[in-house]
């Protein structure tokens, strides 16, 4: 999720707010093909929902961003429009689908292994497992492909790129579609993990949180902050005070963590600070 927030604000400089909701919709429709359709297995609904929420992206950069582009908006009016298009995407859901919690199939019989005193779910490890290779494959595209180097060169300066002749909507296009297919990818693992509902993609507040410690536009960032996130997380979670659970201060926690770096460090671990040249 964080790579996915990170991805799109390397180039288009803006948070897409958006991509809780193209998550969202990428569990769906591995719900759609895995249980209420067509009962395929796990790895192909994961394709066919990463493929999914990638055209999702897609049309939705089309959609509520295109046009803004085309007249050089600023930032703001980006983020306006994906906090429109979060709250749209939700609303049709329970419009059409409904509110209930749907249950995607376990991927293994056997959920969890235990490893000394550490009991660690075998979907977690999947999990990992698949998110590596999904993001080596991405970083491959990005550093020994010509779109790679495209984007990366946007990434500096996106209209420069264009003068020198790159189609910057195609780039966008094949942007967003990276981008939601990791989204994709992250909402079938939430989907498998706990439940597939219109408003799970509330959890990318915490990606988002991932996203900027690690410094926004840093897909390395990216990686490292939404690790740490986790840590300190399962940390607070098992941890007590005087015998008073802290699991329920997690989210302050978390907000805390943010607030901090913000303060010390506000291009996060591994953002740069770029004076703008006249």
């Amino acid at each position: 999720m964080a790579v996915g927030y990170s991805l799109v604000f390397s180039v288009l400089n803006f948070s897409n707010f958006a991509h809780g909701a193209v998550i969202t919709l990428g569990a769906y429709v591995a719900w759609a093909v895995m249980v209420n359709i067509f009962q395929l297995p796990f790895l192909p609904a994961l394709l066919i929902s990463m493929l999914g929420a990638g055209i999702i992206a897609f049309l939705v950069e089309r959609i509520a961003y295109s046009s803004l582009r085309h007249r050089r908006a600023p930032s703001l009016y980006f983020m306006i429009s994906a906090m429109g298009m979060a709250i749209a995407l939700q609303n049709v859901l329970y419009a059409t689908i409904g509110a209930n919690l749907y249950a995607l199939p376990p991927v293994f019989a056997q959920d969890s292994i235990q490893l000394g005193t550490a009991v660690i779910s075998k979907m977690d490890l999947f999990a990992f497992g698949f998110s590596i290779l999904a993001i080596a494959l991405l970083t491959f595209i990005l550093n020994f492909t010509r779109v790679g180097t495209a984007i990366r060169a946007a990434s500096h300066d996106a209209e420069m790129v264009s003068v020198l002749g790159v189609n910057l909507d195609m780039l966008v296009a094949v942007l967003f579609l990276l981008a939601g297919a990791l989204g994709g990818m992250a909402g079938v693992f939430m989907g498998v993990k706990y439940m597939v509902y219109p408003s799970m993609g509330w959890i990318t507040n915490k990606a988002y949180i991932g996203a900027v410690i690690g410094g926004l536009g840093s897909l390395p960032g990216a990686i490292v902050g939404g690790i740490l996130l986790g840590l300190v997380e399962a940390l607070i979670s098992v941890s007590t005070i005087g015998g008073v659970p802290l699991s329920t201060y997690r989210d302050v926690f978390s907000f805390g963590l943010l607030a901090l770096l913000l303060i010390v460090r506000p291009t996060g671990l591994f953002g740069r600070h770029v004076e703008e040249k006249l």
